[in-house]
C-alpha cells in the first residue's frame, strides 16, 4: 500500500458539494472532496503508519493531508517532520487540525508550539496556538506548567485582537481549552474570556463563526466536565 493506491481509492469517494463548502474553508486543488466519515473508514483499515503518512502529506492533496493526520505515528514524528508539514499546511484547516493532532501527540509538542506562535506567519503562529490546545486537552495536569498556561493566557488578553483572523481565531480557541480542561485555570480563562469579549473574524464565504470563551465554558461547566481530558487530539 503506497500513496498513490490511496489517491486512487479515495478519488471515486469525492463530492463536488463537499468540494463547494470545503473550498470557502481555504481548502484548494487538488483535492476530492472526501468526507471524513469514509477517510476514518481508511484509518480504522491503516491504523498507524508512519511512512504512510508521510508520503500522503507530501502528495499536496488536501484529502490525503487529511488522511496523513489521522494515520500518523506521532510519537514517531521527528521535528524537522513537523517544520516540512507546517510549511506545507497552507489553510486554517490543515494547522487548526491535521498539523496540530500529531504535533501535540508528538515527544515535540508543547516545545514547537512555543516556537511557531512567535513565528511572524500567520499559519505557522496558527499552527502553534492550535498545537498548544490540543496538547492540553490531551496531557494529564501534573505534567502541565499552569504558571506557564497563566501567562498564555494573559498574553491572549493583551493581542488577541490586534493578531491576523487565523491566529486570532486559534488564540479564542486556547482559552476555551484551558478553561474546559484545567480545572485550575478555569476561573483565570473565564476572566480572560470576560475582557477578551466578542472575537471577530472574517470567516469567508461560511456560517462558522467564533464561539464566545465564556459561553463555552459555562456549557461545559454545566455539564460538569471541566477537567475531563481526551483520549486523542485526533477527530
Amino acid at each position: 500500500m503506497n500513496a498513490k493506491s490511496i489517491l486512487e481509492e479515495i478519488r471515486p469517494l469525492g463530492l463536488e458539494s463537499y468540494k463547494k463548502v470545503m473550498m470557502n474553508h481555504g481548502v484548494r486543488e487538488p483535492f476530492f472532496g472526501v468526507k471524513i466519515e469514509h477517510l476514518k473508514k481508511i484509518q480504522k483499515r491503516i491504523k498507524v503508519d508512519y511512512q504512510l503518512a508521510l508520503e500522503l502529506y507530501d502528495t499536496g492533496n488536501y484529502d490525503a493531508m487529511y488522511l496523513a493526520g489521522l494515520i500518523a505515528d506521532d510519537a514517531r514524528m521527528t521535528k524537522k517532520d513537523l517544520e516540512r508539514w507546517v510549511a506545507k499546511a497552507y489553510c486554517g484547516a490543515l494547522v487548526g487540525s491535521t498539523v496540530a493532532w500529531v504535533a501535540a501527540g508528538s515527544p515535540h509538542g508543547r516545545a514547537i508550539a512555543r516556537e511557531w506562535i512567535d513565528s511572524p506567519k500567520e499559519l505557522v503562529a496558527s499552527a502553534g496556538w492550535a498545537t498548544l490546545t490540543s496538547w492540553v486537552s490531551i496531557t494529564d495536569d501534573a505534567e502541565l506548567d499552569l504558571a506557564e498556561l497563566k501567562g498564555l493566557l494573559l498574553r491572549v488578553q493583551k493581542e488577541i485582537h490586534q493578531a491576523p483572523d487565523e491566529v486570532r481565531t486559534k488564540m479564542n480557541g486556547f482559552v476555551i481549552c484551558v478553561g474546559c480542561y484545567v480545572a485550575e485555570l478555569t476561573k483565570t480563562a473565564l476572566q480572560v474570556g470576560e475582557k477578551i469579549g466578542v472575537v471577530t473574524v472574517d470567516m469567508g464565504n461560511t456560517e462558522c463563526k467564533v464561539p464566545s470563551v465564556v459561553e463555552y465554558i459555562r456549557k461545559v461547566e454545566k455539564r460538569g466536565t471541566i477537567g475531563k481530558k481526551r483520549a486523542s487530539a485526533k477527530c
